[in-house]
């Protein structure tokens, strides 16, 4: 597929580095996932709570890890997405989100973040947002977000859904082409970032965020339409070796509430 065309976004700057991340040679945020597998597959990564449903879901790096190859797989070869194409996500944050974010990564895709989906080659969509995915004119795959990943009664039509396609994919990713850390990777709130401005930058903020290394714990409940929400919620903890406690609609807990889950989940730092 070819890279359509879409609204100008401009390039965010790169910030100095003022933490180390896991592995100095990281450059894209897939290489940050393959570094955390290298050094401890067993421990949490993304755990997620849906405070509307009560939902609870715990991934470990080897688990997230395993998520993330099978979706790139599906992207690369059922969609024939790879470097320079755009895939435009409308999902909130959610760790099937993050997933799809570093499957792109993986490929090489760029992900917009809530973007067009007339201006994507493949758009995924969370329930809400299925009429806006349809104006994509290449693949759509849609997400239930049903808890444990589970899949639509019936696939919307004109959408793949995720849950049916994903199950079968291969467990382990190469990508057909290499991924050019200097080349566009992300789009957050029309600011377009490199994969290496995404490491760096995830890398120098983790201080500023309370993370101070491997076995930090961030809890977040800051959605996935901001940059801001994005380093908070996935891309920080993962460059410094810690962990994200992701938590949507956090609103709906009591001030209590929140302090018994911080104590639980072992939590080092909030953004909210």
């Amino acid at each position: 597929m070819r890279r359509t065309g879409g609204p100008a976004v401009r390039r965010a700057r790169r910030p100095a580095r003022t933490l180390c991340r896991v592995n100095a040679t990281d450059r894209t945020p897939a290489d940050l996932l393959t570094s955390a597998l290298a050094a401890d597959p067993g421990r949490p990564l993304v755990t997620f709570y849906d405070d509307a449903t009560g939902e609870r879901v715990e991934l470990s790096v080897a688990t997230f890890a395993n998520w993330v190859a099978k979706t790139a797989n599906l992207l690369q070869g059922d969609l024939s997405a790879g470097p320079g194409d755009r895939v435009a996500l409308l999902l909130p944050a959610h760790w099937q989100t993050a997933v799809w974010l570093l499957a792109c990564s993986s490929v090489g895709a760029l992900a917009d973040i809530g973007g067009d989906p007339a201006a994507a080659d493949v758009v995924v969509s969370g329930p809400d947002s299925l009429d806006a995915a349809l104006a994509c004119r290449g693949e759509r795959v849609a997400l239930a977000l049903r808890p444990l990943g589970g899949r639509f009664p019936q696939a919307p039509a004109g959408f793949l859904d995720y849950a049916v396609e994903v199950p079968g994919q291969g467990d382990r990713f190469a990508p057909f082409a290499p991924v050019d850390p200097e080349e566009p990777a992300l789009i957050a709130a029309g600011r377009e970032f490199s994969g290496a401005e995404v490491v760096e930058r995830a890398a120098s903020e983790a201080g500023a965020l309370g993370l101070t290394g491997p076995g930090s714990r961030l809890l977040s409940g800051l959605p996935y339409d901001t940059w801001e929400g994005l380093s908070a919620g996935l891309f920080s903890p993962l460059a410094v070796g810690g962990s994200v406690v992701l938590c949507q609609h956090l609103a709906r807990l009591d001030e209590e509430a929140l302090a018994k889950r911080v104590e639980s989940e072992r939590v080092t730092t909030v953004r909210r």
